[in-house]
């Protein structure tokens, strides 16, 4: 159980993380804008974006189990959809395997939870 309550918090700690840093330059880095163009997203969207990630990061730590469930499950199309439009476009397999990094990290987080949770009710 150690192991597991250990990889859940490494994993949701690099994944909140990650989502707060790329933010953070989605919202601010004029490269952003221009990636974003270049995958045929409009400008807005890179706003809503960012907001997204930042509000995700925050719902993976409430003990609100509703909005944990929302930031997984819209973390897992964000990692999916990515990595799908960078292939799309042509762009090299590395922002392609980024994105699936990514989402088996997420995957690894939410199985490790969801198995806390399991042996928490288990045990009461």
């Amino acid at each position: 159980m150690k192991t597991i309550k250990i990889t859940y918090y490494v994993t949701t700690a690099i994944i909140s993380g990650m989502m707060l840093f790329i933010a953070f330059e989605t919202l601010t880095k004029p490269e952003v804008k221009v990636s974003m163009a270049h995958l045929g997203f409009p400008d807005y969207f890179r706003i809503e974006l960012g907001i997204a990630k930042i509000i995700g990061a925050l719902f993976l730590w409430l003990p609100v189990r509703i909005l944990r469930e929302f930031a997984y499950a819209g973390f897992a199309i964000m990692f999916a959809s990515a990595s799908l439009a960078h292939l799309v476009v042509g762009d090299p397999s590395s922002k392609v395997i980024a994105g699936m990094v990514f989402l088996a990290i997420l995957i690894t987080s939410y199985a490790c939870h969801t198995k806390m949770q399991k042996t928490n009710e288990v045990s009461k």
